[in-house]
């Protein structure tokens, strides 16, 4: 509650104090451009001073290129261009997203059109109708002032029929998903026997995506004497057999390192428990107010759920997915380019056409199951020459699938530690006060106004006044996080606080680590509840089953189950303080199996009761390693023994049944109604089904007890 104040009294006084402080002083000077002598780098290689006229592309696509923007070439361009321009030159190019290779294959292979033959003389794959039709627009613009030169995109999800009465008229170039164009060929619609230069982007994909028999079929069918391209993030074993098997004499083209990440793409993770994913991507969100990011799920319906939770809270969020039809995934993605959406909550396929060049940020949310679609997230920022970050939102699980990432990418990632509540609205205030900063004044259009405007804050002191209209964009923020609980992220394994030297002081002593244990594991999170119920494993209870009959009891209340320890005969679980008195009036009195359940609020006594279970076992134990030890000593020792002192020690017993184990509860507190019934030997074979019976000790062991 202290902390909560705190937040509170810092945000409305020193954040605001802050405000005024921006607001009453004067804008910096920029910094002094960078030296002329600094020489500029894309990617970590420096970029080329060359032109493409330089590179030999022709003056009808220089003209085009230069309308749009394009003045010297990147360097995969200024290395596949004019190594494409020659003839039956194959290449394999490994180079990231984002580093221009649509150019590099799109005017060498646009330059070597023969317009003058109305046939199919470059087909070029895509993994996905998106990429199919961003490749098929630049391609169309690259070529805008050559006459005659025709693209035609085909790709699923469309009519075919279009597509078929458009390759019926003749084009020269087809940009193509390879189910479609498979499709296409065996309609004997598109004829590809007079192709030059076959064209695979991101061929690493496609081949994830299943494409690769579709692929084989399609090159089976054009002509052996030919261009081939293979443009990919990275090199699988898969790409290996492909450029094996259908490329002749190919060039290696590497930008970068093979499999290297991005370089200029910085890689952060945060560790959190499973339950705090979603407020820690809320977290990172809200501590970059100009955030536009990608946020990758891992299955579609996660996708969804994501979406419209960020929806529902506030925040400028859309999904796109499979499940969507492609005129909502065409809006979707429309949408986004125009930074009208800020935040794109996708999966990996869903995302693979949009080519975006300003993202600020790529959220994992999770990593996925193989490093190369880590890849081809992470190089979907920092793009252009441009810097990004790649956040990945992990659980304890999934630290070592960072480690093989770091090794793959050869990069290196940083343990990143959440924003507090404080830092966030100190981010969001300075959000406002450059918003009012940037806004334009219409002095004609508001000065009717002003005399009314004027009049109403004459009573009102400036310092107030600013107050008031930060507050009004601010609260919001402020709101939220002086109520919301801190979120505790687990400790990297192998970092520990230092301790004493010496023998027990390398590890602390004994009653050190055990009220370590104990308060790490019997202490409820902040803002939940630790409970105690009367089943246990013994019961058949699981964590699957205990949410499905927590479920079934409660119908209509959404429990958002915590921590769950499960015992013998009982467990404990942690749920929302909010949603504590519902759980405990759902479960109590309730039915299990033929079992009254009980559950009620754990004290401190009632937590201790599986750490002294826990302790009297491992006793046991440890005990039983000590007997072979012990053996040999009472051995010597027994001839000195009396028969008297054993008769006087065995008469010192406790009487077995006249007194019970402290801290264990009653048969009454664990729901039994009735008393224990007889416990007959027989029940040994009851309870392994049988199996007993066919061991040879087993007669001998019912022997025993009939002689006893």
């Amino acid at each position: 509650m202290e902390d909560n104040t705190k937040i509170q009294e810092t945000a409305e006084k020193d954040l605001l104090s802050i405000a005024i402080e921006s607001l009453s002083t004067e804008t910096e000077p920029a910094s002094a451009p960078a030296s002329e002598e600094e020489q500029p780098t894309y990617n970590g290689l420096p970029k080329v001073e060359s032109t493409f006229e330089d590179l030999g592309v022709s003056g009808e696509i220089l003209k085009a290129i230069k309308e749009m923007g394009y003045e010297s070439p990147m360097p995969v361009q200024e290395k596949v261009i004019p190594y494409l321009l020659g003839h039956n030159n194959d290449v394999v190019a490994l180079a990231q997203t984002g580093t221009g290779k649509t150019a590099a294959y799109g005017l060498p292979v646009l330059q070597k059109i023969d317009t003058s033959r109305n046939e199919v003389q470059a087909v070029i794959m895509a993994p996905t109708r998106e990429l199919c039709l961003q490749i098929t627009d630049d391609l169309k613009d690259y070529s805008k002032y050559i006459q005659g030169l025709h693209v035609l995109a085909v790709y699923g999800g469309a009519s075919i029929e279009p597509q078929i009465r458009s390759l019926k008229k003749g084009v020269q170039v087809i940009v193509a998903t390879p189910g479609r164009l498979v499709d296409l060929m065996e309609r004997g619609v598109a004829k590809l026997g007079t192709v030059e230069n076959v064209v695979l982007d991101e061929a690493d994909e496609m081949l994830n995506m299943g494409f690769s028999e579709s692929i084989d079929a399609i090159l089976a069918g054009v002509p052996s004497e030919r261009n081939t391209l293979l443009f990919s993030a990275t090199m699988s074993k898969e790409i290996e057999r492909i450029a094996k098997n259908y490329l002749h004499d190919a060039k290696e083209i590497v930008v970068g390192s093979r499999n290297e990440g991005a370089e200029h793409v910085n890689h952060i993770y945060y560790m959190v428990s499973a339950r705090d994913k979603y407020n820690a991507l809320k977290r990172v969100a809200d501590y970059y107010p100009e955030i536009y990011a990608i946020i990758f799920c891992r299955t579609r319906m996660e996708t969804q759920e994501i979406a419209d939770k960020l929806i529902k809270d506030g925040y400028n969020a859309e999904s796109l997915h499979g499940e969507l039809s492609q005129a909502q995934r065409d809006l979707t993605m429309q949408k986004f380019r125009q930074h009208r959406v800020q935040l794109l909550v996708a999966t990996d396929v869903a995302a693979r056409g949009l080519d975006v060049d300003e993202l600020t940020h790529v959220i994992n949310y999770g990593l996925p199951d193989d490093i190369e679609s880590y890849t081809h997230r992470s190089g979907r920022t920092g793009r252009a020459g441009r810097s990004g970050t790649s956040i990945s939102i992990i659980h304890v699980k999934e630290k070592g699938k960072v480690r093989a990432i770091e090794n793959q990418i050869q990069k290196k990632f940083v343990p990143g530690i959440l924003p507090t509540g404080q830092e966030i609205c100190a981010k969001q205030l300075l959000k406002v006060i450059d918003d009012i900063e940037k806004v334009e004044v219409d002095e004609e259009e508001i000065a009717p106004f002003l005399p009314e405007v004027f009049r109403k804050f004459d009573m009102m002191e400036k310092e107030d006044i600013i107050k008031r209209m930060v507050s009004m964009e601010f609260n919001t923020f402020l709101n939220y996080y002086k109520n919301a609980p801190e979120i505790l992220q687990p400790s990297e394994k192998g970092e520990r606080k230092e301790r004493g030297k010496g023998k027990e002081g390398d590890r602390g002593s004994r009653r050190e680590r055990r009220e370590r244990g104990g308060s790490r594991s019997r202490i409820a999170e902040p803002g939940y509840t630790r409970l105690f119920i009367n089943l246990g494993k013994k019961d058949g209870i699981n964590p699957k089953v205990f949410m499905g009959f927590l479920n079934r009891v409660s119908p209509g209340n959404k429990i958002e189950l915590g921590r769950i320890d499960l015992m013998q005969n009982f467990s404990f679980f942690e749920v929302p303080e909010k949603q504590t008195k519902t759980v405990i009036n759902a479960l109590s009195g309730t039915d299990f199996d033929g079992r009254k359940v009980n559950v009620e609020v754990t004290d401190q006594a009632e937590g201790q009761r599986s750490a002294s279970k826990e302790k009297s076992a491992g006793s046991f134990r440890s005990v039983r390693g000590e007997r072979t030890s012990r053996k040999d000593n009472r051995r010597d020792h027994s001839e000195s023994r009396s028969r008297g002192d054993r008769k006087s020690k065995k008469g010192s017993g406790v009487v077995r049944g006249t007194s019970a184990k402290p801290g264990k509860p009653s048969r009454e507190e664990r729901g039994y109604t009735e008393p224990r019934g007889p416990k007959g030997a027989s029940e040994w074979a009851k309870f392994f089904e049988g199996q007993v019976e066919s061991q040879p000790f087993y007669d001998g062991f019912k022997k025993k007890k009939k002689k006893k």
